[in-house]
């Protein structure tokens, strides 16, 4: 099977012409002269990025996710090809609803019949990895079965390999390859699939966002139904909205397109800053907006396999990075890079502060239509080069997230500031870090630490009293070494005199037998 899937890939990449683009970074002009003759019968007008996503397409669902995350380094890729692969869509048919009912059986022991009260055969949504399938519990709550694709960890496993393999190659033969670093590309690509692979782990992150928003009316999480969850089926209340991609839909529901704008921004810098724990997939088809009752002209989040973290380290440097934007302060934005060692030491502080100016300083004081962040993300990557700064792992995500923020913002409302929306946001954070509120909030956090360390105190000071109490002085300190320092001089006397007695007689003895 390995074989076949093998040249299927070959084929494609013939097909759509990858061999060339591959050669056109290659420093070998014997493999350009081979690539030349060799294109009879293909037509390469078609641009190259188009060309490389219709490509991942052709080679299925395992491609496109892969095609997917390449797409938020643009770190890693020119342009036209970082450009084309967003547009890339899990457009995957669903798979026979039996496999899905023999997948329920397997995992919750118990045919959908006799856990629902009635079960929606014709799936409602599929993708890549997983389809929905409706249906309502004997207590007659709705709710949505989310059901794993079968054989998958088998078809990726088997995909990874050969991505491995490819890598391998890629950083040998590449003149730029060792500084794309394929192969962590690849094995940070395993661990995105493999965690999404398990759908118990997709459950406990929508459990958390929940909480994190459960006083808020900004965001909707559905409720997991934990009895009918595992790790390749889960259930969860089954919510109602329109996705927010259908503009026309939202305006003819009364929803308020500007305030969503707003609350969009408010959702992911609360998520980003407060939480430290955000969702990192919020492309169109994972959010809907509530059209009645309390969900009203409210965010609903679906799809939780994909999330971020951040360290409370993290949280700080990027609030100073993003107020230092805001402030135009380029000086302090190429400190904080080089104080935490994104940058090299030897970096030189005003080429890096003039470069970030470069980059920035045009998209102030612009409404958002007229604003790209994807355009000034990829010129600061282009800076990071020049610089030897690499994109770091735990923001890649982060980056994703906030080109999809940057995307529904300007569908919905092309007026939006986003940077005079966030600025207060990020300003009273930082006060409430670094001032009288923030070491209070640190004092209540440890509370509980000194609840049980206080009541502690008096026996712990006693056994200190004690100990100092029962330790000699330094002068009985001084007498106990001198009086140790006269035994060990008798000892060794002893024992020289033992040694030479023994000797002694041992040379008697021999010179006994010797002479007999």
């Amino acid at each position: 099977m390995r074989i076949f899937r093998l040249l299927k890939i070959a084929h494609v990449m013939w097909r759509y012409g990858l061999d060339e683009i591959a050669v056109e970074s290659l420093r070998s002009p014997a493999l350009h002269r081979i690539s030349s003759a060799l294109r009879f019968g293909r037509d390469f007008k078609t641009p190259r990025g188009q060309r490389l996503r219709e490509a991942l397409q052709d080679l299925g669902p395992i491609f496109v996710k892969f095609g997917q995350m390449l797409s938020t380094r643009r770190d890693l890729l020119p342009p036209d090809m970082a450009d084309e692969l967003t547009l890339l869509q899990d457009r995957v048919p669903p798979f026979d609803p039996d496999l899905a009912i023999k997948q329920i059986e397997i995992s919750l022991h118990k045919h959908p019949d006799q856990l629902f009260a009635s079960f929606e055969r014709t799936p409602h949504a599929s993708a890549s990895i997983a389809q929905v399938h409706f249906a309502t519990l004997h207590n007659g709550r709705e709710v949505a079965v989310k059901v794993l694709r079968p054989n998958m960890r088998r078809a990726i496993d088997r995909d990874l390999e050969l991505m491995e393999t490819a890598a391998i190659l890629v950083e040998k033969l590449w003149a730029d390859g060792k500084r794309l670093k394929p192969r962590e590309v690849v094995g940070e690509f395993n661990k995105y699939l493999h965690d999404e692979l398990d759908l118990m782990r997709e459950a406990a992150n929508g459990s958390q966002l929940r909480r994190n928003f459960a006083d808020s009316d900004l965001l909707h999480v559905p409720e997991m139904i934990w009895d009918y969850c595992s790790e390749s089926v889960i259930v969860m209340e089954r919510v109602h909205g329109i996705p927010i991609g259908r503009i026309d839909q939202l305006r003819a529901a009364g929803i308020d397109l500007k305030k969503l704008s707003r609350d969009g921004v408010e959702i992911f810098f609360t998520q980003v800053f407060r939480h430290g724990f955000f969702h990192a997939d919020m492309h169109p088809g994972n959010i809907y907006v509530g059209e009645g009752g309390e969900d009203f002209n409210r965010y609903i989040a679906l799809d939780f396999g994909i999330v971020g973290t951040l360290t409370d380290f993290d949280k700080n440097y990027l609030a100073q990075n993003f107020l230092a934007f805001f402030q135009r302060d380029y000086k302090r934005v190429a400190t904080l890079h080089i104080e935490s060692g994104w940058a090299p030491k030897e970096t030189r502080e005003d080429e890096l502060e003039a470069a970030i100016r470069a980059c920035c300083e045009p998209v102030f004081d612009l409404p958002l239509a007229r604003i790209s962040l994807g355009q000034v993300l990829l010129r600061l990557f282009q800076t990071s080069r020049r610089f030897n700064i690499e994109v770091q792992p735990q923001l890649v995500l982060l980056q994703k997230t906030l080109l999809n923020i940057e995307g529904l913002g300007r569908d919905l409302d092309p007026d939006l500031d986003l940077w005079a929306t966030a600025k207060p946001f990020l300003e009273k954070w930082m006060q409430e870090q670094v001032g009288w509120r923030g070491f209070r909030e640190r004092v209540k956090q440890e509370a509980s630490q000194y609840s049980q360390l206080l009541p502690q105190i008096p026996r712990l000071l006693h056994q200190v009293l004690t100990q100092q109490a029962s330790m000699p002085s330094a002068d009985e300190v001084r007498r106990l070494a001198d009086e140790q320092a006269k035994t060990n001089r008798i000892l060794s006397a002893g024992l020289g005199l033992i040694a030479g007695i023994l000797a002694g007689t041992f040379a008697l003895l021999l010179f006994f037998l010797l002479r007999h």
